[in-house]
């Protein structure tokens, strides 16, 4: 088997039955699994999906065990020589998947590789390419210094502004919603880290990669549609708790040291204070 494609479902089941249509277009059959693991799963909606599409892999949750649970799931059954991690609200196309196969068997020392994502509407999203999140480039994003200046390599370094959406780069950080990587690295590595519920796991994962020594690729020269955020409710108080909790554990995860714990306590302060401040700006929420 030479690729197996995992797709994690939380309640987007028509997204989802979109995604699968959109794949199976895309990939040979015989060469490819799909394996759809289903949190918090409805047992009618994922039938229906299973009617429709019979040779698909199912795993049903009857919680939601978060992101990185879910895909470690598929990972552990998969057969593929290549894993595919990939959102239920992406479409896929031949040529992207065929691609980033192809760049990947070509390429021995590239890890993971992540593409170009267009929202719905086809317009870029910045975080298809990323780097890592220091202080500093955390801090201009909080100041919002990296919106004032998109194409600054200093001031919009997390997004790499300066780097162009069309090209091929190599990067740090692969986005979650499309990330392809060699099966044998990702169990070296034991799949996602499971503390992080949703959100920062795959910045976690693209530098625990970064530091077994292989490199990360952006490939702007293919894409996906990525149908950003259809799983989640951003007006939520569920979402910001997840969010900033996932931040704060990837602060303290990767400044841990005792000679970081300046950075460490300034970095947990400046999220605490830009969670109150988005919650704030929510009308939804009085304080």
């Amino acid at each position: 088997m030479e690729l197996s494609i995992i797709l994690v479902n939380y309640k987007v089941y028509p997204y989802l039955a979109k995604c699968i249509a959109s794949i199976l277009k895309a990939i040979d059959p015989t060469e490819t699994e799909i394996i759809v693991v289903d949190n918090e799963s409805d047992p009618i909606a994922i039938q229906q999906i299973i009617q429709e599409y019979p040779h698909i892999i199912t795993i049903c949750n009857t919680t939601n065990i978060g992101y990185s649970k879910a895909n470690n799931q598929g990972l552990f059954i998969s057969k593929g020589e290549y894993i595919l991690f990939l959102n239920p609200d992406t479409i896929v196309s031949t040529p992207t998947i065929l691609y980033a196969l192809q760049y990947l068997s070509l390429h021995k020392k590239v890890g993971a590789v992540g593409v170009r994502m267009l929202n719905e509407e086809g317009v870029f999203l910045p975080e298809s390419k990323r780097a890592y999140p220091n202080p500093i480039t955390a801090l201009f994003k909080i100041m919002g210094l990296d919106k004032l200046f998109p194409r600054s390599a200093y001031f919009n370094r997390y997004a790499l502004g300066n780097l162009n959406a069309l090209q091929i780069h190599k990067i740090e950080v692969i986005a979650g919603a499309f990330f392809m990587s060699r099966k044998k690295i990702l169990i070296e590595l034991g799949g996602f880290d499971e503390q992080f519920f949703m959100y920062a796991e795959d910045i976690d994962l693209s530098i625990r990669i970064l530091h077994l020594g292989y490199e990360n690729h952006y490939l702007g020269n293919h894409s996906i549609l990525h149908y950003k955020g259809a799983s989640t409710n951003k007006n939520s108080i569920a979402y910001h708790n997840y969010f900033y909790h996932s931040m704060k554990l990837f602060v303290q995860k990767y400044y841990s040291k005792n000679t970081q714990w300046v950075i460490r306590t300034i970095l947990l302060m400046s999220i605490n204070m830009v969670k109150i401040m988005a919650l704030l700006k929510n009308q939804r929420y009085r304080f």
